[in-house]
């Protein structure tokens, strides 16, 4: 079974471009593939291999100074799905892309707290519990009583704030995210903005799923993950949605019944949302797609999603 690892860590980060090729190298030793986000406030990854590859990388990671005590979480992917077809190691502004490099993270976030204190936090009525990610996520999975601000990029969050929060109102904010890497940065961004207490679920929803025991698990649904799983569900394993490959929301069965869906075109969702033009461009992608799979290669041609995902909040 392939696994994966989610890691990341606000940090100043030195040379990059040294790192970079380094890392690029270590993990195509290791024959590794995903992508890592690399920028001056520090590094966001998402890697698939087997278990042992993905420690062994890990490991080289905490030998430099500056990441000793990286955190990691590992989940599976079922065995004949690749998650990634490739490795990129990318130096960005950002490693989570809010379009705001100039927040402080590494020099302070929200109070981060572990299940226990989160289920209280979700059951006080003081306390408006905000889901950070967007909108095709929130979609397939969320915890009860938690706000969508409805973006589909986290660029938009800042707005989202001006416009639905106040802090003389909402002076304690509770978010989450998939592995805690948007909350970082959306918790520091709301302390700048004068909100007085700031929490965040510590280690996001994937580290929430490895903790809480099934009896008490209060989340609902699925989690939607940046790679071709999809999603994952309670336990961490590969979920039950397919994804649109135009626009990238997730399907359930039913969808990929409707007469809306055509693979690699269009789904119900995005059916109205391109023209004939990017549909034709779709449909050529996926014949060549079929060509490479009649071959026995994997086409890993250039994608043209419809709307384009924010990649940079993998975490």
């Amino acid at each position: 079974m392939n696994s994966v690892a989610t890691f990341y860590k606000f940090v100043v980060l030195d040379d990059l471009q040294a790192l970079r090729d380094s890392l690029e190298a270590r993990a195509g030793e290791l024959e590794l593939c995903g992508t890592v986000l690399l920028a001056d406030e520090g590094i966001n990854g998402t890697l698939s291999g087997t278990r042992e590859q993905l420690s062994e990388l890990v490991d080289w990671l905490r030998e430099q100074p500056a990441l000793a005590d990286l955190l990691c979480k590992f989940s599976t992917a079922d065995p004949d799905n690749p998650v990634f077809h490739r490795l990129k190691i990318r130096i960005k502004p950002e490693i989570v892309n809010m379009g705001r490099p100039e927040v402080a993270v590494a020099e302070r976030t929200g109070t981060h707290v572990g299940p226990a204190q989160w289920h209280e936090l979700l059951e006080d009525p003081d306390v408006v519990v905000i889901d950070t990610r967007n909108d095709y996520e929130v979609a397939i999975g969320t915890f009860p009583g938690a706000l969508n601000p409805g973006t589909n990029s986290f660029r938009e969050f800042p707005d989202y704030v001006h416009s639905q929060l106040d802090p003389n109102s909402n002076p304690r904010v509770a978010m989450f995210c998939t592995g805690g890497v948007r909350c970082e940065k959306a918790s520091a961004y709301l302390l700048d903005a004068g909100f007085q207490e700031v929490f965040q679920l510590d280690g996001g929803i994937l580290n929430y799923l490895e903790q809480v025991p099934a009896e008490d698990n209060r989340w609902q649904g699925e989690c939607f993950v940046f790679d071709q799983r999809v999603s994952v569900d309670e336990s961490l394993q590969q979920g039950s949605f397919s994804q649109c490959f135009a626009c990238r929301r997730a399907l359930t069965a039913q969808d990929l019944e409707s007469a809306d869906y055509q693979y690699g075109i269009s789904c119900p969702y995005c059916i109205n949302e391109t023209d004939e033009q990017r549909r034709a461009a779709f449909a050529e992608r996926a014949r060549q797609e079929a060509l490479a799979h009649a071959r026995g290669d994997r086409h890993i041609g250039k994608t043209m999603p419809a709307f384009e995902p924010d990649r940079s909040s993998e975490s």
